[in-house]
């Protein structure tokens, strides 16, 4: 996303609109942007934290492994580079079950406080999921309470049409829409019980 000096997205974000992934991206920023800037609310890095986590481990490894293969040539740093490799593969393994299981395709987190500072935080999460060669955008926000740790949930598959226009331009102002009426629909379902 382009950003102008002073913090604030300007400018439109324009995307070349047959690139699946680049569409996606540019949908899931104005989206984090809605969540992050248009609601009162933190973002949380902790789940992005722990991939970052596993990977310095797995490039702390490949480094040892270097460094000693260049201090102990390698007829005598062959049992260390056989353990540093299958270090690397256990931690790579690792990463594709924590972003599969864990993330779950979430692109941002972001935390509610509690008013009276006296419960534990809410946290929003939202995911969102498009097929390759598919035009249609499937986002899921869940809310979890922090007081009492229920899950609620709602969700919309829509073209990718409907958010974008003819010139690629990103349409904010519908994807604002769309994310306040299922954050609505979410605070409300917490405010019933």
């Amino acid at each position: 996303m382009s950003k102008s000096k002073n913090g604030d997205s300007g400018e439109p974000v324009k995307v070349f609109k047959w690139d699946g992934v680049a569409v996606k991206n540019a949908l899931d920023d104005a989206i984090r942007e809605v969540m992050t800037k248009k609601l009162p609310y933190t973002e949380n890095f902790n789940l992005m934290d722990g991939r970052l986590l596993i990977c310095g481990l797995a490039v702390g490894i490949a480094m040892f492994a270097l460094a000693w293969d260049f201090i102990y040539p390698f007829p005598k740093s062959k049992p260390i580079l056989i353990g540093c490799v299958g270090g690397y593969f256990f931690l790579m393994g690792i990463l594709t079950l924590y972003t599969t299981f864990k993330e779950k395709g979430i692109f941002v987190v972001v935390m509610q406080k509690d008013p009276a500072g006296l419960d534990p935080d809410s946290r929003w999460e939202v995911a969102s999921k498009m097929k390759k060669f598919d035009d249609m955008y499937e986002v899921t926000v869940r809310l979890i309470d922090g007081k009492s740790g229920a899950s609620r949930e709602t969700d919309f598959k829509r073209s990718v049409a409907d958010f974008i226009d003819e010139n690629g331009v990103i349409c904010q102002d519908i994807i604002e829409n769309q994310i306040m009426k299922m954050h609505s629909s979410l605070t409300a379902a917490k405010k019933d019980k």
